[in-house]
């Protein structure tokens, strides 16, 4: 078996190029079914074993799981995935990353083709569009992170929990002035459920509701901050710490100082880049930690699908 192979040479044995075999390795879209056979032939053939997870996508592992997050840049997944992946090492699994891109039908055609590799279990962060139908092969194999399916196993954070907390905390400090930045209702937990809590909030304590909900994005927040802050605002509340940093960029580009940041996520680089933000915790690595383990748990038979919820802790 030679290990000094590279993807260049991998290449030039299958007669494609270099980016097909990168495709290939990071199981891209892009290549033909009979393309992709012969470089995975060529790569067995050759003991081409670039990395860990390329290993376990040729089926040289026999415990393999695959996480798929909804993106790869996303700071509160890439905080669950940090707890998951030395909790899946610890019980000898192998780990595999693929990314869904908020599309459905990448899931499907992701999820064709862990079966296909008899891959023993996923764990999967979902989002709106992703349909019960669409899992039922798994349903004994699966875990679901921030979302919740009848008969399946599923992780989620408390989306009313997280922003009543924000808002009591505001409240019990004066501020009578909230304003919210969210994410459209159709995404059902960081959009619809925080919305809904920041209005319930506001209904049983008579304040007047002022919101937008532009979606996640970091530039998203720094464009619709202006639309919420009126002149008797004085504090503003965002579904996640991306939107937040995007607004807080608004308010010091225009020197704004009278209004105070409170957020969702505590993720590490809001709280070195703004420690003045108020930030609830959602627990984001237990979830991930407890996902892990779930799943595990439901491999080896040891565990029905179980439903969890991970409290918000006010930080």
């Amino acid at each position: 078996m030679d290990n000094r192979l590279t993807i260049k040479d991998i290449a030039r044995l299958s007669g494609v190029g270099k980016s097909t075999v990168s495709r290939v390795l990071n199981n891209e879209s892009g290549v033909s079914e009979r393309t992709r056979e012969r470089v995975e032939a060529v790569m067995l053939q050759q003991g081409f074993s670039p990395s860990r997870s390329a290993r376990a996508m040729r089926g040289q592992s026999d415990k393999v799981v695959a996480i798929i997050v909804t993106r790869l840049d996303s700071l509160s997944e890439n905080l669950a995935v940090q707890t998951m992946l030395p909790a899946f090492y610890e019980q000898g699994y192998d780990p595999i990353m693929m990314e869904s891109q908020f599309s459905p039908e990448k899931v499907v055609e992701h999820l064709a083709m862990l079966k296909r590799r008899n891959i023993d279990g996923v764990v999967l962060f979902g989002f709106t569009g992703v349909v019960e139908d669409t899992l039922a092969n798994w349903q004994s194999t699966l875990v679901l992170m921030a979302r919740d399916a009848h008969g399946f196993a599923s992780v989620c954070y408390d989306d009313t929990g997280a922003i009543t907390q924000l808002m009591q905390r505001l409240y019990d400090q004066d501020h009578r002035h909230i304003s919210f930045l969210g994410v459209p209702t159709s995404d059902v937990t960081t959009g619809q459920r925080r919305h809904d809590a920041y209005q319930a909030f506001c209904q049983q304590h008579s304040l007047t509701p002022v919101a937008a909900l532009p979606g996640l994005a970091m530039k998203q927040g720094y464009d619709y901050a202006g639309r919420v802050i009126t002149p008797e605002t004085t504090a503003l509340i965002c579904a996640t710490d991306t939107l937040a940093l995007g607004a807080s960029k608004y308010l010091q580009e225009r020197r704004i100082d009278s209004v105070q940041l409170a957020s969702v996520g505590n993720t590490p680089l809001t709280k070195f880049l703004h420690p003045e933000i108020i930030t609830v915790d959602p627990g984001y690595a237990e979830a991930g930690r407890r996902a892990a383990e779930q799943l595990i748990a439901q491999i080896s038979g040891k565990s029905e699908p179980l439903q969890i919820v991970i409290p918000a802790i006010l930080t």
